[in-house]
């Protein structure tokens, strides 16, 4: 059975009674940005190989997944693009994991734009001190939790809802637990899972610690579906897809763990079987040819967009240069969604103004 919102709440500061279980719909400033109409805009920003997932609502209230890399340089870049958004508030910020690529540009931008709810797995499971997996995850760890704690915040389980005014925001990882029941449509037996084959996480840091931690999110309006599951590894892609798959299909998948081969499990991203997918990949970062294989692999796939161009896989495997943001390091162009309620969507690159329309599913 749905929850709306049915998540452990963490008040701080003057919020009044709101149980443990409360719904947060109040607190999140509903139509804060505006009315905007009937469409969903999705903006990617470039943060150089992590994630920084801007969405505006059609309500007009706002969703920010992740943060970028410390520093000014990605918390300028993310606040630019809300300014071109119209957004002048975070109604909710969802930390996926305490990496430095996803959250370390929380500070900065908190110094940019308000912040009101915030939403992450809990705590952080990496050795503090010794940073973790290198990934700088104790110091940007100990970063974000003053900043986090000025508001409301909401430790994210499976199944929960984000109260987002226009849109459905479906958690379905968190802390290493995953959904158990299948979303509404979905549950199919998956025959992709056949020869499945587990890596060894004792093998490879990367693919338990906090990457295995991600929250990850299906975010519907109406008929249109997108995944983003943060930097989830394969073992567990391969418990959301099989032996049925529990998340059914989407129009658009943003690609896991920025395109690397420790994620991006073929079972699940056959069972998903996206019309589009997004590459959130640094030049050298992400990218991996195994994802492109896979991608490339897909009979219903019409496109793949990417933020960089991936320097080594080379020509063959990259998407056609109108579909890249950013042919170098050099730039920092963004790609967008502006999607409709009976599934249509648009697909623009901020770089070149190239866009493309995707019809009713």
């Amino acid at each position: 059975m749905r929850n709306r919102f049915a998540l452990t709440v963490i008040l701080v500061g003057s919020l009044g009674s709101l149980g443990s279980h409360g719904s947060l719909g109040s607190q999140g400033s509903v139509g804060s940005q505006g009315s905007r109409g009937s469409v969903l805009d999705v903006y990617f920003v470039d943060v150089e190989g992590g994630q920084a997932t801007l969405f505006v609502s059609p309500s007009g209230q706002t969703l920010l997944v992740d943060a970028g890399n410390p520093g000014e340089r990605d918390a300028d870049r993310i606040a630019l693009v809300a300014k071109q958004a119209g957004v002048t508030q975070i109604d909710y910020f969802v930390n996926t994991h305490y990496h430095s690529d996803h959250v370390g540009g929380l500070p900065q931008l908190a110094a940019r734009l308000p912040i009101r709810t915030f939403i992450d797995h809990g705590p952080n499971i990496e050795d503090p001190a010794a940073g973790g997996t290198g990934r700088g995850t104790g110091q940007v760890f100990n970063a974000y939790v003053p900043i986090r704690d000025r508001g409301p915040h909401v430790v994210a389980k499976p199944g929960d809802t984000i109260p987002i005014e226009g849109i459905d925001v479906r958690v379905v990882s968190a802390a290493g637990k995953l959904i158990v029941n299948p979303l509404p449509g979905a549950g199919a037996p998956n025959p992709a899972c056949e020869g499945f084959q587990a890596k060894d996480e004792s093998a490879n840091p990367l693919l338990a610690g906090e990457n295995a931690q991600s929250v990850g999110m299906v975010i519907s309006y109406d008929r249109f579906r997108l995944l983003d599951i943060g930097d989830l590894t394969w073992n567990r892609e391969h418990d959301l897809a099989c032996p049925r798959n529990l998340l059914g299909t989407v129009d658009v998948y943003l690609t896991t763990h920025h395109g690397m081969d420790i994620s991006n499990l073929p079972a699940l991203v056959k069972a998903l079987s996206p019309r589009v997918a997004i590459m959130n990949n640094g030049g050298r970062k992400g990218g991996a040819i195994a994802t492109f294989q896979t991608l490339h692999a897909l009979p219903g796939l019409q496109d793949l967009w990417q933020l960089h161009y991936a320097v080594a896989a080379g020509t063959e495997h990259n998407a056609p240069e109108a579909l890249i943001a950013n042919p170098d390091d050099t730039t920092a162009h963004y790609v967008k969604i502006s999607a409709r309620s009976d599934g249509s969507f648009t697909v623009s690159n901020s770089r070149n103004g190239f866009q493309k329309e995707y019809g009713k599913r």
